[in-house]
């Protein structure tokens, strides 16, 4: 493919050295993107790893004042500019890239449904304006969804709560070209809106190379992990409980790796239910030490409730591992193939939890099977390569898409503004877009 029949992408996203795991994946897909694309990079970040820079160009922008204009500059050629703009559920790398996307015709780039927490938080710390969203959460849900978040305002409800009713993704939209999603769920729920044309891409992650099969300690104690950034809805406390009962009869070792959301509350915890001699909370740690002790690991805990259309990177990266994962029963984890984790009932949960760790401790082997099943997954399914192929498609299909989303978007406005009550009219006007 020559550079000048390769579609012409913008990239804003956050990236490496910001500490996420979307600028991970930005990282991971780079060259390969770089590959399929007339690729530019951009970040509101004030620096980056300048490595990335030996790929494709990186420049940066002011969200609030970057122009459509100033893309296709950067472009230096014909053809529509694609912009692909990420959006992920927290405030302090998202807050800039919501408001880009309500100035700029874009691809949005959808990697949480449920960002009820990044608009809190956003507005919380100024980012993001009230009178805006509570005009846009009307605009989609009616006085019922603004009564739910005035709930939020006034400390009734936490912003968790408010999205598995109102998940919020919706803000994203006015004026989407489309919307790339990494779950089915996600792609029916934007495609559902009718506002643009969505796209499901499975989630990518590089396979490492792995010419020695991983293999773990087949005598000692069962080693576990959890990673990430750890909020409650990860499940983590529901696990220690889970497991203070089984310290008496099963010997094993905790790490937990990343930045939880109480580190004091949760040390008191450890101490209250007898675990402080098997946990360790390491913190943040380099990428090379999480992967390291994955190799060791013969179960992942990697739990979500409430989980709302998001994939999992960590899943991606726990299979490359070849280890063993537990997941809840839900949404994208409820619908991996079966064999490549292990699912359990969120009714169920800590029944479930102990039944499974005594699974682990009578027959390590089990872990293995689900560990080699998920890495086979991963290298069939969830590429780079096949991830970047799919990224220029939609990129060739900027115009096009563009048009077909303003269409459906004056539809809208006219059913809202000049419909009224009239039937026929409504039904000509859906029909018709």
């Amino acid at each position: 493919m020559t550079q000048a029949s390769k579609p012409k992408v913008h990239w804003v996203s956050p990236v490496p050295d910001a500490q996420t795991d979307i600028a991970h994946y930005t990282r991971r897909i780079l060259p390969e993107l770089a590959e399929a694309c007339d690729l530019t990079l951009w970040t509101d970040a004030r620096d980056w790893d300048r490595s990335l820079e030996a790929i494709c160009p990186v420049r940066h922008l002011d969200p609030d004042r970057v122009l459509p204009g100033d893309f296709a500059k950067a472009g230096q050629g014909g053809g529509a500019d694609a912009v692909f703009v990420h959006i992920g559920n927290s405030w302090v790398f998202h807050s800039g890239f919501l408001r880009l996307v309500r100035r700029i015709p874009s691809i949005i780039v959808l990697h949480d449904l449920a960002i009820q927490e990044l608009c809190f938080d956003a507005m919380y710390n100024r980012r993001f304006p009230r009178d805006l969203y509570e005009a846009d959460i009307t605009r989609w849900h009616g006085q019922s969804g603004l009564s739910a978040a005035r709930r939020v305002f006034d400390g009734q409800m936490k912003p968790i709560e408010l999205s598995k009713t109102y998940p919020g993704f919706e803000l994203t939209l006015d004026r989407a070209v489309s919307v790339l999603a990494h779950t089915p769920a996600a792609f029916e729920a934007t495609k559902a809106t009718g506002i643009a044309p969505a796209y499901h891409l499975d989630l990518p992650f590089r396979p490492s190379d792995q010419t020695v099969p991983a293999t773990r300690a087949g005598t000692g104690p069962l080693r576990f992990v959890q990673f990430g950034y750890i909020g409650p809805n990860r499940r983590l406390e529901q696990v220690l409980e889970a497991l203070s009962p089984l310290r008496h009869d099963i010997d094993f070792r905790f790490d937990i790796m990343g930045n939880v959301w109480d580190p004091t509350y949760l040390a008191g915890r450890l101490d209250e239910l007898g675990l402080t001699d098997r946990v360790r909370i390491h913190g943040f740690v380099p990428e090379p030490e999480l992967d390291a002790r994955l190799a060791e690991a013969h179960l992942v805990f990697n739990l979500r409730y409430p989980t709302m259309g998001e994939a999992s990177g960590s899943q991606l990266r726990i299979w490359n591992a070849s280890a063993a994962a537990v997941v809840t029963d839900l949404g994208w984890y409820g619908s991996l193939p079966e064999g490549t984790v292990f699912k359990i009932p969120l009714d169920l949960e800590a029944d479930a939890l102990q039944d499974l760790v005594r699974r682990l401790h009578a027959d390590r082997g089990t872990g293995q099977t689900i560990g080699a099943a998920g890495r086979a997954r991963l290298e069939t399914h969830h590429t780079p390569a096949l991830y970047a192929q799919g990224i220029a498609y939609v990129a060739d299909r900027f115009a096009e898409d563009a048009a077909q989303a303003l269409r459906a978007r004056r539809a809208r406005d006219l059913l809202v503004r000049g419909a009224g009550t009239n039937p026929l009219y409504q039904d000509a006007l859906q029909r018709r877009f």
